[in-house]
Order: structure tokens, then C-alpha cells, then sequence
């Protein structure tokens, strides 16, 4: 089960994420949080609490990330676990990303 804990002050929204991000939490994700994230210009996932990530996950990152950038807003990924980050790198995702969202 995954929890989403949004922290907002102005433009500027913080995403705390807590639990696996595989494919029983990425409709959740999908449905209730995109939707809450357009009304912002910067965005900052924290990951900290994410211990695992999952092929459908990173699909949603990447989608994520992608059709916010497309709207103009900024979106940062952050505080990811080494063991996390490490499966990001060997997939890629901060060349697919770019780099500067990997903060």
C-alpha cells in the first residue's frame, strides 16, 4: 500500500511518497494525484520512504515527469534511497529523465 502526503505552499508542491511504488499503487498515483499536480509550477518527489520500485512504477515516473514538463511545470525527484537509485541508473531513467530532475 502506498501513501501520498502533499505539502503545498504557493506554486511550489512537496510529494512525500511512502510505501512501493509497483503496479498496485501506480493507478492510485494515476487517478488521484496527477490530477492534483497540474495546479502547481514546481514540483518535488521525495522518495526516502520508497524501498522498492517496479516496472510499471517507473512508467509512471517517466509518464509523470514527462507530461508535467510538457505543461511547463518543473518536477524534481529527490532523497532517493541508494539501492533505489541504482536501479534508476541501470535502467537509465535520469538520461531519460535528464539529469537535473534527479536532485
Amino acid at each position: 500500500m502506498i501513501e501520498v502526503k502533499l505539502n503545498p505552499n504557493g506554486e511550489y508542491l512537496e510529494v512525500s511518497i511512502i510505501g512501493d511504488l509497483d503496479i498496485d499503487s501506480t493507478e492510485l498515483v494515476e487517478d488521484e494525484l496527477l490530477p492534483e499536480l497540474g495546479k502547481y509550477k514546481i514540483i518535488n518527489l521525495i522518495f526516502s520512504d520508497v524501498p522498492f520500485v517496479d516496472s510499471s512504477g517507473m512508467g509512471l515516473l517517466i509518464n509523470l515527469v514527462q507530461s508535467l514538463s510538457e505543461k511547463g511545470i518543473k518536477v524534481t525527484i529527490s532523497n532517493v534511497r541508494d539501492d533505489v537509485m541504482e536501479v534508476f541508473e541501470l535502467l537509465q531513467l535520469p538520461d531519460i529523465l535528464g539529469d537535473q530532475v534527479f536532485v
